[in-house]
């Protein structure tokens, strides 16, 4: 299975990056787990014009790399689910994206484009947090497949 986690982020910061190979490395057993940073200077000029015009760089960033896949939005008004829940996502699945939105988010026409929408909480995450977060998720879920004793 190749799991891919996408971001709009132009830095990293070293200690999560650090954690997130941890992530990385204890998912080999189950998955390839890549984690893919877009940013560029289309992208950095649409942020500076409007939340639409943003909006609409993160989808057409994205879109390319919907095809073959089973395609997932992280969002606000996406569905909050257990960690049982999360873990079914990747059943009969042999490759999974997950899109994190830039700094405005997600437009409805690329949210209805996603095959689901999820939401990591209520609460809104950095960037960077928010990756790291479901990194740790989708090793977690990936555990509760496998019945890997890591998920208590």
């Amino acid at each position: 299975m190749r799991v891919r986690i996408f971001t709009i982020e132009k830095s990293e910061d070293g200690d999560i990056e650090a954690m997130l190979l941890d992530y990385k490395k204890m998912s080999q057993k189950f998955c390839t787990l890549e984690f893919v940073k877009l940013f560029d200077k289309s992208l950095a000029a649409s942020q500076k014009q409007n939340a639409a015009v943003a909006k609409e760089s993160y989808e057409k960033a994205y879109l390319p790399y919907f095809e073959n896949s089973y395609n997932i939005a992280l969002a606000e008004e996406g569905k909050t689910m257990s960690s049982h829940s999360f873990s079914k996502l990747f059943d009969n699945r042999s490759q999974i994206n997950f899109f994190i939105g830039g700094a405005y988010g997600f437009g409805e026409s690329f949210l209805k484009k996603a095959d689901t929408v999820v939401s990591l909480s209520p609460l809104t995450f950095s960037h960077k947090l928010a990756k790291l977060v479901l990194a740790e998720q989708v090793f977690r879920g990936l555990a509760i497949k496998n019945n890997h004793p890591y998920h208590k």
